[in-house]
């Protein structure tokens, strides 16, 4: 009884509300609006959204390892006098200095710069034999003298040609080299900091100034547990302080400790110094130092299926699985999961193929 009354009911207000739509209607009608069209399109509107999908992909799967470091001008190398006397010019902070350039000068004579990966041990005098004499005579040939054989003997034509050297610089006319006249870098230096001034007295063995060379590059300290990421001449990704990305390439790498003072004593940690290049040095124009990212290519899956690291559904017996689209349906299966990389995931699982479209969840 009760429920045949509150059908009844029902039908009544379905009734009066047929009437309404009716009058509605036939007003709306005088109006020239048809009220069907309003009910269609919030029928329309509360259709639910197609799912967003992202397709099954086959490739080659590597992780980045991000790693901070410093922009800079690589290795600080200290200069140290082997000539006594008093400084009577230095350099600047900043300054380049070529081949025959005066890098600083004792007693009103100057110090030179010349290229060479062999320092300047000895004092060079006729009779001299050795491959720093002919590191010194491709020096001397470059700036411009001659009269003498480019070899490893110090002849008189060689003390000749020094001479001349000599008197142009200013210096006494020996025709020998004394050990304190020249230095030896790879190529021009850039002068990163100067420790005395003018008027110092200096001795033998007295420090100068640090040196770098020309070029950016960007320093990494990699611990010892990741160096199988480090390769000389390997590729990197460098992301620079406004987020642009420039390729690199590992120049270098050196083994170093550091020691760090503790509570329990001095704790030494070895890790390694990366020197990282960029393939382009023009993208560090307008930097000088600065803090950069470096991105190593870590482990690698080849030829495996990828989906976005969102597509991921956590099962509720475990583990993880994938909403595949199938036209209006969608089905749930299980995935193993593999490596993890630049926001996609190495998946594999019964049925699962390449290009399939999964569900990824908004």
């Amino acid at each position: 009884m009760t429920r045949k009354r509150r059908k009844g009911g029902a039908g009544k207000v379905v009734a009066v509300t047929a009437v309404v739509i009716a009058a509605a209607g036939a007003t709306a009608a005088a109006l020239g609006f048809d009220p069907r069209a309003f009910f269609e399109e919030a029928e329309a509107g509360a259709a639910p959204e197609t799912p967003a999908t992202a397709e099954v992909v086959q490739r080659t799967l590597t992780e980045t390892v991000t790693v901070s470091g410093d922009l800079g001008f690589g290795d600080v190398i200290g200069l140290d006098c082997l000539l006594s006397g008093t400084f009577t010019s230095l350099p600047k902070a900043g300054e380049v200095i070529g081949r025959g350039g005066e890098l600083f000068a004792v007693d009103a004579n100057p110090v030179t710069l010349l290229y060479g990966s062999l320092p300047a041990y000895r004092s060079l005098t006729p009779g001299a034999e050795g491959a720093d004499v002919e590191q010194f005579e491709e020096n001397l040939s470059k700036l411009g003298y001659d009269g003498f054989t480019v070899d490893d003997e110090y002849t008189d034509a060689t003390a000749g040609a020094v001479k001349e050297w000599q008197d142009d610089l200013g210096l006494t006319e020996t025709g020998m080299v004394e050990l304190g006249q020249i230095v030896y870098a790879p190529g021009e230096v850039r002068v990163d900091a100067v420790g005395a001034e003018p008027g110092d007295p200096v001795r033998q063995g007295s420090p100068v100034l640090d040196y770098t060379g020309l070029d950016k590059v960007v320093t990494v300290e990699v611990e010892l547990e990741d160096q199988e990421l480090v390769a000389v001449g390997e590729a990197v990704a460098i992301t620079l302080p406004d987020g642009t990305e420039a390729a690199g390439t590992i120049a270098d790498s050196e083994t170093l400790v550091s020691e760090d003072e503790t509570r329990s004593g001095t704790e030494a940690t070895t890790y390694l110094e990366v020197t990282v290049a960029a393939d382009d040095p023009a993208v560090f124009d307008g930097l000088d130092q600065a803090a950069v990212d470096v991105g190593f290519a870590g482990d690698t899956a080849e030829d495996v299926l990828t989906v976005p690291v969102e597509a991921l559904l956590g099962l509720g017996e475990g583990g993880y699985g994938l909403e595949i689209a199938n036209g209006d349906t969608t089905e749930v299966i299980a995935v193993d999961t593999g490596l993890f990389a630049d926001g996609s995931v190495e998946v594999s699982g019964e049925g699962l193929e390449a290009g399939m479209a999964v569900v990824v969840p908004s």
